[in-house]
């Protein structure tokens, strides 16, 4: 039960602001990184609004700082 409700919370779909706060992108970022297929696609779940899956959004951002931490350790000899 509490890992079908993980499940739940980590796959919600999130507003532009939401995918803002979690990344500290601008929303100009946002787009630019969606339209070179680097940063996870929005879905328009009534066709007009758009959200992007929580999990994705989260998982791109762990990505981004494990990057950053193996340049930081290649660095440091």
């Amino acid at each position: 039960m509490v890992e079908a409700t993980t499940d739940l919370l980590n796959n919600r779909l999130l507003r532009l602001a939401q995918v803002l706060e979690i990344t500290g992108l601008s929303k100009a970022m946002v787009y630019r990184l969606v339209s070179t297929e680097r940063f996870p696609k929005p879905c328009k779940p009534g066709g007009i609004a758009t959200r992007w899956v929580e999990s994705e959004v989260r998982a791109w951002r762990t990505k981004v700082e494990n990057a950053r931490s193996s340049s930081y350790l290649g660095q440091a000899r």
